[in-house]
């Protein structure tokens, strides 16, 4: 004797779809959390203050890129983590030869693209020597023996008769910097985190719509 039982509708056809529609919605919850977290940064470190360059070396790429997953997972990084990472934990920085580290004064003036110079370079786009000026009592001192320029800048003086001439500080030399942590990337990756679940419900039930 045989028994043929057929289910109508056909469950394993039912089961299936929504194993598929699972799976559509934990890629997209993932992708749309990616996405939020990686904004969320960019939002946090340019509220910080730390300038428009650094946000946009925050990235995200969801796994699988192809096709759709029930283990679907979002992967956010900077393509600057040392930068970061210092100004979301806070270190002590120190000189790599153990001597001073030089902090450029705004008499400095930047390099290229807007970065700091060191004195090596500022020396090379002055044509002017630094000189050492030790002090017992707060950072010592890099300074140019020349002028300063209308924009504030420390420049060479082509004054014969010394006129103008000023001992201008370039930068300050100190043996070590506390960097203060200005960024709390957790905290923004605890909101994302708990939003997810959320997320893969109304994906998952918008894709039965």
């Amino acid at each position: 004797m045989k028994l043929k039982i057929d289910f109508d509708p056909d469950l394993v056809a039912m089961l299936q779809e929504e194993v598929r529609a699972g799976e559509k919605a934990v890629k997209a919850a993932m992708a749309e959390a990616g996405g939020d977290l990686k904004q969320a940064w960019r939002r946090q470190i340019t509220g910080a203050g730390l300038g428009h360059r650094l946000p946009r070396t925050i990235r995200n790429r969801t796994y699988p890129q192809q096709g759709d997953s029930l283990d679907a997972a979002a992967f956010v990084w900077s393509n600057a983590p040392e930068i970061v990472s210092a100004h979301d934990q806070g270190v002590l920085i120190r000189s790599k030869a153990g001597f001073w580290l030089a902090i450029p004064l705004p008499a400095a003036g930047r390099g290229r693209s807007g970065a700091r110079l060191t004195p090596a370079e500022w020396e090379k786009r002055r044509g002017l020597r630094l000189r050492f000026v030790y002090r017992r009592r707060g950072p010592s001192l890099l300074v140019a023996d020349g002028r300063l320029s209308s924009r504030g800048l420390g420049v060479a003086s082509r004054s014969k008769t010394g006129r103008g001439r000023a001992t201008v500080p370039i930068f300050l030399l100190v043996p070590q910097v506390k960097l203060r942590k200005r960024l709390d990337l957790a905290r923004d990756v605890e909101w994302v985190a708990g939003r997810v679940p959320g997320l893969v419900v109304e994906r998952w039930e918008r894709s039965r719509a």
